[in-house]
């Protein structure tokens, strides 16, 4: 098992696209990078500097680290600096934060690969994690709970899995 932690704007939308893709074997909200001290989502609202954040433990035997940042950075805009869709703020900003780094190569070459193709350098953090306090169980799954809930990841993108 391998994890990364993918900010990716709304950490609710961010998570339920991971969780349909065969090989992600467990998804956990949270905020990451900021200050040393687990804040409260309203800390988090208030600007604690700590970003909305994905963990993801996955069997690489499955899906590639390659693949799964693939997938990341079809429903986000990398470009965008502390900002998806309608939601602005630092906990906003998109990141690939790790804690192995033998997955550097990986990332990088995904992260040269989307370079190329924008033109531009990425808005996109690529860095170790700091640290990652886990959301308030009512984030868990959030958008399964709550099927009308907003999120900057269009409806479709939801429905390209291969979970049965």
């Amino acid at each position: 098992m391998q994890t990364i932690y993918l900010a990716g704007g709304c950490f609710w939308g961010l998570q339920k696209f991971l969780d349909q893709f065969a090989g992600v074997e467990r998804t956990e909200v949270g905020y990451a990078n900021g200050p040393d001290f687990a804040p409260s989502y309203q800390e988090v609202c208030a600007s604690s500097g700590h970003a909305e954040t994905v963990l993801v433990e996955y069997d690489e035997s499955v899906i590639g680290l390659e693949k799964l940042l693939d997938f990341y950075f079809l429903v986000i805009d990398p470009l965008s600096y502390n900002r998806q869709g309608m939601d602005m703020g630092v906990q906003y900003r998109t990141g690939v934060f790790y804690t192995d780094e033998a997955q550097l190569p990986e990332i990088k070459k995904v992260f040269a690969r989307e370079e190329a193709k924008a033109g531009r350098p990425l808005a996109v953090l690529c860095e170790p994690l700091k640290n990652f306090f886990s959301a308030e169980e009512y984030h868990q799954k959030y958008l399964e709970k709550n099927p009308g809930g907003y999120c900057h990841i269009p409806q479709r993108f939801y429905e390209m899995g291969d979970k049965q």
